[in-house]
This record gives structure tokens, sequence and C-alpha cells, in this order.
């Protein structure tokens, strides 16, 4: 068996894990755009390819999926994840499953609107979203919503360009600078991270592990504890199998007077997932067994309370004399 990581960049624990999991049994083949990408070095064979943006960049994948083999494709990128989905059927024809849900579903996920919209209509809490700004300043006048509120991208990820505003004046301003903006409830609680798996063969999610986070940088968890609910996992459970979701997903909440709320869906490894796998939530090998033809079992909250994650600096260091880099 053979697995393909795309886009590698620094996720270098995911690629470990992927090769401590499947052994010797095959290999962990990696990709990315630039060969200053530390983690496609933890693999066991490197492709360096063109950005996802060039023409016949897919074409590209699909070729290497032949020349190695590849049982198993997922990507680490939130730009890459709609393209994946959106060729599966490519994929499958040529003996590789991608490792990611429904093209639909996974756009809804990058549409913050849509993900709202879906979330209401299945009355699960969510933060009230406005994309017209009229409209908000309407619900604010009826003391239905109140400043600050977020504006941001309706698709966007790695928190670029959110901006919490205090003032009419404010929106006004980055509405005038930028298109597709919504506007979105300032959500003042605790946030959670909920790592989940959905069994691709059965459907059932079999695995959710969730962090209370303590420290953010740059839009991913630096420092959390992890924790347990009941009452959440219900409602988790609930979401990703009514959605239909498959494989691993990121979901960001927040807690607010007793009541979670979900926030944003990612459809891929989170930044903070080695939190989960150290405290024994093996998503690599759950999807190793699905790519073996096999069901998981269903062990939601397998994991211990109070375990810190922290995450630190690291460098690699490499001798690329004789190699053009490419950054």
């Amino acid at each position: 068996m053979n697995i393909l990581i795309l886009s590698a960049g620094t996720r270098n624990k995911v690629v470990q894990y992927f090769k401590k999991e499947i052994g010797n049994t095959g290999r962990v083949i990696a990709t990315d755009c630039s060969n200053l990408a530390p983690a496609v070095y933890d693999a066991d064979k490197f492709y360096l390819v063109p950005r996802i943006t060039a023409p016949g960049y897919m074409d590209v994948i699909l070729d290497i999926c032949r020349k190695e083999k590849i049982t198993g494709v997922l990507s680490l990128i939130d730009p890459e994840l709609s393209m994946l989905a959106k060729e599966k059927e490519q994929f499958l024809g040529i003996g590789t499953t991608p490792v990611i849900s429904d093209y639909d579903l996974v756009e809804t996920c990058f549409d913050k609107y849509k993900m709202y919209e879906l979330l209401c209509k299945m009355q699960i809490p969510a933060a009230k979203c406005y994309l017209d700004k009229e409209t908000f300043y309407q619900a604010v006048e009826k003391g239905e919503i109140a400043y600050p509120v977020f504006v941001k991208p309706v698709k966007g990820s790695a928190s670029l360009n959110i901006n919490k505003v205090n003032s009419r004046k404010e929106i006004e301003v980055l509405f005038d600078l930028y298109d597709d903006l919504m506007i979105q409830e300032y959500m003042d609680g605790q946030e959670y991270g909920a790592d989940v798996y959905i069994d691709m063969i059965s459907g059932k999610c079999t695995s959710i592990f969730v962090k209370k986070k303590i420290k953010m940088r740059a839009g991913e968890t630096d420092k959390s504890v992890s924790c347990k609910d009941e009452g959440l996992f219900a409602m988790i459970r609930q979401f990703v199998e009514e959605c239909g979701f498959r494989g691993m997903i990121d979901i960001d909440i927040f807690e607010i007077n007793g009541i979670y709320y979900i926030s944003e869906v990612n459809p891929r490894f989170g930044g903070g997932y080695p939190h989960a796998y150290v405290c024994g939530v093996n998503m690599p090998a759950s999807i190793l067994r699905n790519l073996e033809g096999q069901e998981n079992e269903v062990r939601i909250g397998d994991y211990s309370e109070n375990i810190v994650m922290m995450k630190y600096n690291e460098i690699a260091v490499r001798d690329m004399n004789g190699m053009e880099i490419v950054p």
C-alpha cells in the first residue's frame, strides 16, 4: 500500500505518522511545489510539482499515482481539496482513492455563508452571518446583534483578511476595499477544536477528539488541552453523519453559556491534529484500514483528558549543493 500526501509543506508530523503506521507494508510519497518544504524529506520519496494553479497540475498528480501505484491520496491545504474531490472519479479509475468528502460538501465547507445556512437548516447552533451589510445594520437596530463583529471573506482560509470591527464606518471601509465579504457574529467564548474521523466505508463517525484551545498562533492551535463532553460528541456525530462527510475533518467550535456553536469546518487534517494522535486517536491507521477494505470500530472519546499539547519551533537543515532551490 502506498500513500500520497499532497502539498506536505511543514506538516512533518502527519508524514511521520503515516510512515509509522504503514511500516514495511508500503511507502509514503509526498509532493510540494517547493523543495524547501521540510515535510517532504520525511517521506520515502518526494516529487517537486508545479503550483496547484498551473495548467495540467492534476494530470501531474495522476501520473504520480500511476507511476507509484498509489492506494490513497490526500491533501493538507484547503485550495487543493476541492480539486481533489472534483477529480475523484479519475483517481478511482486508476486505482487510487482520494481521502476526501464529496465535492459539493467540500465546497460548502469553504463557503462560510453556505455552511451557516446548512447549520441553521440542521438546527445546530452557529454564529449569525450576514452577506448584506444593510440587513446587518437593520439587525443591529432591532437588537438582534451587536458590535464587535467579524468581517471576513465568504471564502478563505488560514484566518487571512479577518477583521474584528466595532463600527459601521469600519464595515463601510472594508466593503469598499474588498469583494465577497460577510459579517459574522463575534463569538466571545471559549474556543474548542475537534478532530473527527468518518469511516469511508460505513459512513459512521468513528473518532472524535476534542481539545480546549489555550493559545492560537497564525490561525492554528498553539497550546491546547484534551477534554470530553458527551453532549458535544453527540452534536458532532449527528452533524457529520447527516451531512455525509468522509475521512478526517477539523471543526472549530465556541462554547458560550453552556451552548456549543460550530464556527468552521475544514475537510482535512487540522493543524492541531498531532495532539489527537499522541493521545491515541489514530486517524492515519483508520485511513489505512479503510483503504484495505476494512471498517473501523466506533471509538468516540477514547482518550484521556487533561493532556496538554505545546507547540515549539524546530528547524531542518539540508545540503542543497548541486540542486536548484525552488522557494
